[in-house]
């Protein structure tokens, strides 16, 4: 296995930078298996699920976790906040830029001068670094009050509303990046799908690290993956065994579902890495964004549908589908004859 087995060519221009309204508008790509896909659109779920289908969500919250701030000097830094250390209030694991000039010890001020970070050691990821937030008990206080949304990096353009890279149904707040599966979902459609017999249940997985962090190696299962906190209720999983097909919202529905069949621990943390020759236990079906090249995404994009995920992309661009975040979604079956697609579909 190498790492160019998952590459493609993704022009700029096919990155959606701001999302479409209303949400379910979105274009949906069907996988058909052998028979050429179909174009849809997420509000067409209802029509394209069964009776007795279950539709699984993650219903992680993101939080303001993008701090931009000052160092002493005047200098631009900048602190994306991932999770809480061994359930502190105020000491965290975080990315931080510039990773190679800040030193421990150093404080990092709000554009008005307020103290909100200091620098800690780094992490034995490596990558990651020992944060404290100052002035304050309440660190989701300080988030709410300074933070900005975790756009990723290829969306340049300013959101409007701050709601609209949150899920309508995220509760608990603790994500560093959102599910953006997830984001396509609307209340009437998830009405529309009750009334058709599709129930929906729901899973935690904290987005974390491996969302930011690229494949380096040309091995691609020399990846360390991070681990992240997941929790699926005994319900949901029991409701899964009595589904007739599992239909999971997202990767990181994937990851948590997958986790917590592959350990029996419906609660705790996982490092798991999906790729080829995976035995899937649960997920029959997936509902996913169009993912960049060279990551541990679209590895688990290959593990699910096989070598069809590469005409299923060329279709989607071929068709100008909007990719990532922001972007389109695809409906995969892993149930479906293994094959490419015998054509397109028109």
């Amino acid at each position: 296995m190498h790492l160019a087995d998952f590459d493609y060519e993704l022009p700029p221009e096919r990155i959606a930078q701001t999302p479409v309204e209303p949400r379910d508008s979105a274009r949906l790509l069907v996988d058909r298996g052998v028979e050429a896909p179909s174009h849809r659109h997420v509000r067409d779920l209802a029509d394209i699920l069964r009776p007795g289908d279950l539709l699984v969500v993650n219903d992680t919250k993101v939080m303001p976790a993008r701090l931009p701030l000052q160092r002493a000097t005047g200098g631009a830094a900048e602190v994306l906040m991932l999770e809480p250390l061994d359930g502190s209030r105020t000491t965290w694991e975080a990315l931080i830029r510039p990773a190679k000039r800040l030193k421990p010890g150093e404080v990092l001020h709000s554009p008005s001068g307020t103290p909100i970070v200091e620098i800690g050691e780094r992490t034995e990821a490596g990558d990651t670094f020992v944060v404290r937030l100052v002035g304050s008990d309440d660190s989701f206080e300080i988030l709410d009050h300074h933070g900005e949304m975790p756009l990723p990096p290829y969306i340049t353009e300013r959101l409007a509303d701050p709601d609209r890279y949150q899920t309508i149904y995220a509760r608990e707040p603790g994500s560093a990046a959102a599910p953006t599966a997830g984001l396509h979902f609307t209340d009437d459609l998830l009405s529309r799908l009750g009334s058709k017999g599709v129930e929906t249940a729901r899973v935690e997985l904290v987005v974390g690290l491996d969302t930011f962090r690229p494949i380096t190696e040309d091995d691609p299962l020399r990846h360390r993956m991070h681990t992240e906190r997941y929790r699926v209720p005994p319900v949901t999983m029991e409701r899964c065994r009595a589904a007739t097909r599992v239909v999971a919202v997202g990767t990181t529905t994937v990851r948590a579902l997958e986790s917590a069949a592959a350990t029996g621990e419906l609660d705790g943390r996982t490092d798991i890495f999906i790729h080829r020759g995976f035995d899937w236990r649960v997920v029959d079906l997936m509902l996913t964004n169009f993912h960049l090249p060279r990551t541990t995404l679209l590895m688990m994009i290959d593990a699910f549908v096989g070598d069809r995920w590469r005409q299923l992309y060329d279709e989607a661009l071929r068709e100008r589908y909007r990719f990532l975040s922001f972007g389109d979604a695809m409906l995969l079956d892993r149930t479906l004859p293994v094959g490419t697609p015998a054509g397109t579909a028109r």
